[in-house]
């Protein structure tokens, strides 16, 4: 009679995190075949490698002739402190946070303007934040989304229209200033 040792099986693991970087079990999804980076600069760097990243100015042209929607994905706290692109320019509001599930528009929970055509120009503070999240955007069939180079501190440098942020008397000025 011939016996066949079969390896036992490991008991379930409470810890999934602990269970998926000790053993390269195969799991559903990309699991180890996705790609690995050296540190966050690099995970940046290959994002804005399919990015047609914007300056401020050309973002300015974008929304102002209505070729493109400026979406701000800065969260209320920091739009407070920073200020805000000028409502004029009809730029919206999505939190980096939903982001995905907003602008996808085969999600039930995306807003009316979500389309696969929709040209999408992110703006976060320095314009780190977007173009990972703009990279994501393109993942997701939004093929014409990109992002702010430099962010809204960018667009504030180069004096294109702003909400200032609230003063301490708790008033929001509103300042336009146009090409100069």
């Amino acid at each position: 009679m011939t016996t066949i040792y079969l390896e036992p099986t490991p008991a379930p693991s409470f810890n999934l995190e602990t269970e998926m970087f000790s053993s390269k079990r195969l799991r559903p999804g990309r699991g180890w075949d996705a790609p690995a980076f050296n540190g966050v600069d690099d995970l940046l760097n290959d994002s804005r490698s399919r990015l047609e990243r914007v300056s401020a100015r050309a973002a300015y042209q974008e929304a102002l002739f209505g070729r493109a929607t400026l979406v701000d994905i800065r969260p209320q706290a920091q739009r407070e402190q920073e200020g805000e692109v000028h409502p004029d320019l009809g730029p919206v509001v999505i939190e980096r946070n939903v982001l995905e599930w907003r602008l996808d528009p085969r999600h039930p929970s995306s807003l009316p303007i979500a389309d696969l055509g929709l040209r999408i120009v992110l703006i976060c503070q320095e314009g780190f934040t977007s173009s990972l999240a703009a990279d994501v955007l393109l993942r997701l069939g939004l093929h014409r989304s990109t992002d702010v180079i430099g962010g809204f501190a960018a667009w504030r440098n180069a004096g294109l229209p702003c909400r200032e942020r609230a003063s301490e008397t708790g008033a929001v000025d509103d300042i336009a200033r146009r090409d100069r």
